[in-house]
């Protein structure tokens, strides 16, 4: 509908700023002349469009304009509380709290009552069940530190279980799913890092200010595989039934076949680190490793290294 498109420029001027007309027509779907036409509409409804010409050119909304709260659905708003709320579980700012008495202000009455009644429809906990207050902790000493352009030290616990010590130049907190990572400048690598915070010990925010760096881009930050030192190689693992609901918590749905007994086949790639021993052993008897072979021996070899050291038990 026309007045969706309408709807829908106006946020994407707000917040994009300056949109060429080409864009805007192969973004929704309809032709440059039907573009200047809307932008013709949204000037007479009172929203200021300006029009730039040249190579540069495009369409923008004036500065100082802003959306009012009536653009808002009361779905949308539920969504904003629900993920501030989320945020505020995992972050102790009072910034957070502040935040989400402002959004819920746009509410009226009839909207909180209706809200109240309806329930959370979504809940975002990014706290797990479980957790201390350190590792919300260091999330506060390291967003301090990220404001206050100061430099941190730590040692770190790398997969594979070395330490090193480190002084970097924070730039980002990344929550992924339930984990928490910083993105900083490693003054030891002279590169930007990604440091996973269950792994940083002795965390110390230093008196050393630092000029901010252009860090990449965290859109769509994903898994690099130069992260690993290690190789990945194809693994085959079969789990018993018994653990089906671990290995649905382990493994992407596309890696997992069931077999006729019920048991399950795990095939990939993985990295031959200690993070995946660790991880094959916490399935006992559970699981067998079928390909390949050095990874099986490899097992049972630390498996009778475990059985060595409670042989020696008073019985």
């Amino acid at each position: 509908m026309k007045i969706d498109r309408l709807l829908a420029m106006t946020v994407l001027l707000l917040n994009r700023g300056r949109v060429s007309a080409k864009e805007l027509a192969d973004r929704f779907e309809v032709s440059t002349k039907t573009i200047y036409r809307d932008m013709e509409t949204l000037n007479q409804s009172g929203i200021p469009i300006v029009a730039h010409q040249g190579i540069s050119g495009g369409f923008e909304i004036m500065e100082p304009y802003t959306m009012a709260r009536q653009f808002l659905t009361l779905s949308e708003i539920e969504a904003i509380v629900a993920a501030v709320k989320g945020i505020h579980t995992a972050v102790d700012d009072r910034m957070f709290g502040t935040l989400l008495d402002k959004v819920r202000a746009l509410l009226s009455r009839v909207d909180r009552l209706q809200m109240e009644q309806q329930g959370a429809g979504i809940v975002f906990d990014f706290n797990p069940w479980g957790q201390g207050p350190a590792a919300r902790d260091k999330v506060n000493s390291l967003r301090q530190a990220i404001e206050h352009t100061s430099k941190v030290s730590f040692k770190y616990l790398n997969m594979n279980g070395a330490e090193s010590e480190r002084v970097v130049e924070p730039a980002a907190l990344i929550l992924k799913g339930y984990l928490w990572y910083l993105q900083a400048y490693c003054t030891l690598r002279s590169e930007f890092r990604v440091f996973r915070l269950s792994r940083i010990q002795e965390l110390r925010v230093l008196e050393q200010s630092y000029v901010r760096k252009q860090a990449p881009s965290l859109e769509g930050y994903a898994w690099e595989s130069d992260w690993s030192n290690t190789n990945l190689q194809e693994m085959t693992f079969l789990f018993h039934s018994k653990v089906r609901h671990r290995v649905g918590d382990s493994f992407d749905p596309e890696q997992v076949k069931k077999q006729e007994d019920g048991s399950l086949q795990v095939k990939g790639p993985f990295a031959e680190d200690e993070w995946l021993y660790g991880m094959l052993l916490s399935y006992g008897e559970h699981v067998r490793v079928e390909e390949p072979i050095h990874v099986a021996e490899e097992l049972v070899n630390r498996a009778r290294k475990i059985i060595e050291r409670y042989k020696k038990l008073d019985r």
